[in-house]
C-alpha cells in the first residue's frame, strides 16, 4: 500500500520542465520530473522505511530511486545493499547524489568508498570520490586519517587529466572540499588545485566545460571562514 501511495505521489509532484531537465542530464524514463525539494514533505511519513526503500529503488524510476535514498534506513544497509544500489546506478545524478549521499551516512563508508575509487568503473570511482566529499562535508576533522587523505590528493593529481569526465568532476570535487572543508589539509589541497590546473570535462555534442579548484576555493575563502560542515547529509 505505501508502495503505490509513494509512486502516485510522486507523479503528481512530477513537472514536464523538471523532467526534461533531469533528461538533458542523462535520466531516461521512467521519470516524472519530481523538484527534490517538493519530495521533503512526503519523506516526513516514511523516513528509514527500508523495505520500501528497496522497492522504490528497484523500479528504475529515477524520482523512486532518489526518494529511496532519502527514506533509506541507513543503519542497517549492507555493503551488499550499497554495491547492488551502485550497479542499478546509470547516470551520476544516482550514483554521486542519491548512492554516495546515502552511504555517507553509514560507518562502512570509507571502506566501501575506497574500494570503489579502485574499481577503475568510472560511476563507482565517481560515487567513491563524491562520498568522501559529503562525509568531509559533514564529520569533524577527527574522524579522518590525515595521512591517508594527503595520499588521495596526490592520487588525485596524478590521475585526474586520464580519468574518465564523471570520476574528473568528482576528484576535482573532492580537492575543493578538502580545502574548504578539512582544515589540516587546507593549504596542500591548495597546492594540489594549482599543479592540478583546469580540468575539462567533455559533454557530448555540447562545448566542454572547464573546473578549476582553485579558484572555487578561493571564491569560497573570500565569502566567509574555512571548515564548512553542514548539519545533515541528506535531506
Amino acid at each position: 500500500m505505501d508502495f503505490e501511495i509513494v509512486m502516485q505521489e510522486l507523479e503528481s509532484l512530477g513537472s514536464e520542465r523538471t523532467k526534461k531537465t533531469y533528461i538533458r542530464n542523462g535520466a531516461h524514463e521512467p521519470l516524472f520530473g519530481v523538484p527534490t525539494g517538493k519530495m521533503k514533505p512526503l519523506s516526513k511519513k516514511f523516513k528509514n522505511n527500508q523495505p520500501l526503500a528497496e522497492q522504490l529503488y528497484s523500479t528504475g524510476n529515477y524520482d523512486a530511486m532518489y526518494f529511496a535514498g532519502i527514506i533509506a534506513n541507513t543503519i542497517t544497509m549492507t555493503a551488499s545493499d550499497f554495491e547492488r544500489w551502485i550497479d542499478a546506478a546509470y547516470f551520476y545524478m544516482l550514483s554521486d547524489f542519491v548512492v554516495s549521499v546515502t552511504l555517507a551516512e553509514t560507518e562502512i563508508a570509507q571502506a566501501v568508498s575506497d574500494k570503489w575509487i579502485a574499481s577503475g568503473e568510472e560511476l563507482r570511482m565517481s560515487a567513491g570520490w563524491s562520498c568522501y566529499c559529503w562525509l568531509l562535508g559533514n564529520r569533524p576533522d577527527a574522524e579522518f586519517n590525515t595521512s591517508k587523505l594527503s595520499n588521495m590528493l596526490d592520487q588525485v593529481k596524478m590521475a585526474i587529466h586520464d580519468s574518465p569526465d564523471r570520476t574528473k568532476s568528482a576528484m576535482n570535487n573532492f580537492i575543493y572540499t578538502v580545502g574548504v572543508s578539512y582544515l589540516p589539509l587546507h593549504d596542500k589541497a591548495v597546492e594540489t588545485a594549482k599543479e592540478v590546473g583546469p580540468v575539462e570535462i567533455r559533454q557530448g555534442t555540447k562545448k566542454s566545460s572547464i573546473l578549476l579548484a582553485s579558484e572555487s576555493i578561493q571564491k569560497h575563502i573570500d565569502r566567509g571562514p574555512l571548515g564548512f560542515k553542514r548539519k545533515h547529509v541528506r535531506c
